[in-house]
């Protein structure tokens, strides 16, 4: 029997491991260095900035630095261009006129509108603060260029900070969503499944339908946790192969939102059975255990293929492969022997038979996305593509460079940048 010391012992260790265990979650990483950056920006604001208080700075880092180096330079690029703009409006308005509620007014105005033109997406609303902020002080001059170097100095600490600190990489935890939303799948088709030979209530039919239909929501979860993912891994020098991480869960999370949606449709298939049939069992005995094992079956086969997407070393994505194509193969006998027996109850009993018709049409289409031979040839398409996307990007890069160089090396040339080597004279 355990004592209280080691009772006592347990009690600590229990949110202890519950710390180590969430530490490298996003929220917690993101905190944390976030924390950090907006302190080593203040200081550094401190010695360069005249103003006593430059919290511009920390504010900026704080919202520069981001989860993966890849938006912290899109982001810091962004936020630093809707300041500036922000304090050349103010500057302007300063000239013209003071701080009145009518030119409070126009100067949000115009600066909205100015940071719908220089495209700062999230952070137009930065814009109108910097240039209220600007403007509501006296010293406007001084103050606004104090203002647009705290906010190099945060956008410039917060770029550091990820560069010399770069950000983990998150494919592991969009390949837990990913298993997670699978495995959701798995037990919904299992619930779908129960109770086939006896008479189904319409209300909890319709229960699996609304289920199946919030797992939109979860879709969108494990969007959110893939883009994030994505750009972790894009411009990190962690990852050698980030194109062929990213097509492969990106393709892999297509598949099963396809699936949900067939999902979503074999289970209003259910509940429109279970309308027609109120008073007696939706499927014979023996049809309805087969139906209920070919549900399983397909559920099974979902989570193998979640498995086999989110495996990275080789060995184990051969174990996955296997796998799956068991399952599908398990399943696909047991879709002929429920095909047969449904064909033998439509020809004794023909009610309803375009239902019938649908669940296998339905099984048929998951069946098919889980498909090995239709995952290699999807995965090959979007490598493609995405090739092809990085070639026509570098073939733009290398004439503006070429551009550049012939242009400083005789700047009376005028060499098009979309014709390499012609002039737009000839």
């Amino acid at each position: 029997m355990p004592s209280r010391l080691d009772v006592a012992r347990a009690r600590i260790r229990e949110p202890v491991a519950g710390l180590v265990k969430r530490r490298r979650e996003p929220v917690v990483v993101q905190s944390l260095r976030s924390a950090a950056a907006a302190t080593i920006a203040y200081v550094v604001a401190l010695r360069l900035s005249s103003e006593p208080a430059p919290l511009t700075a920390p504010l900026t880092a704080l919202l520069v630095v981001q989860v993966t180096l890849y938006s912290t330079l899109t982001t810091g690029i962004r936020r630093v261009n809707a300041v500036v703009a922000g304090v050349l409006v103010a500057i302007g308005f300063s000239v013209l006129v003071g701080l009145t509620w009518w030119s409070l007014g126009l100067i949000i105005l115009a600066a909205l509108a100015v940071g719908h033109l220089v495209r700062v997406s999230e952070f137009v609303p930065e814009v109108a603060i910097s240039a209220m902020l600007v403007l509501g002080v006296t010293q406007v001059a001084s103050t606004a260029w104090d203002r647009v170097l705290e906010t190099l100095i945060g956008a410039g600490v917060g770029l550091a900070f990820n560069f010399l600190l770069v950000p983990p990489v998150w494919v592991g935890t969009a390949g837990q969503s990913i298993e997670g939303l699978s495995r959701r799948m798995r037990q919904l088709l299992l619930a779908i499944g129960e109770g086939l030979t006896v008479s189904l209530p319409v209300e909890r039919a319709a229960s699996r339908l609304h289920e199946a239909r919030r797992l939109d929501h979860d879709i969108s979860e494990v969007d959110a946790a893939l883009r994030q993912a994505e750009d972790s891994l894009r411009l990190n020098p962690r990852v050698k192969e980030g194109m062929l991480h990213r097509v492969v869960l990106r393709t892999g999370l297509d598949t099963l939102e396809i699936c949900t949606v067939v999902l979503r449709v074999l289970a209003r298939t259910f509940t429109d059975l279970a309308k027609e049939r109120p008073e007696e069992p939706l499927f014979p005995e023996e049809t309805g255990a087969a139906l209920e094992e070919t549900l399983a079956l397909v559920a099974d086969a979902v989570v193998s293929f979640a498995v086999l997407v989110t495996t990275e070393v080789s060995a184990n994505a051969e174990t996955a492969e296997a796998r799956l194509a068991e399952d599908l193969g398990s399943a696909r006998a047991s879709r002929e022997t429920v095909a047969h027996l449904l064909l033998d109850g439509v020809r004794r009993h023909p009610r309803q038979w375009q239902l019938h018709g649908a669940l296998l049409t339905e099984i048929d289409r998951i069946l098919d996305e889980l498909d090995l031979e239709s995952r290699s040839r999807r995965l090959m398409e979007e490598l493609d593509r995405s090739a092809r996307e990085q070639r026509e990007r570098r073939t733009r890069l290398t004439r503006v460079w070429r551009w550049t160089r012939r242009t400083a090396a005789d700047p009376g040339a005028k060499v098009s940048v979309f014709r390499p080597g012609k002039s737009r004279g000839q």
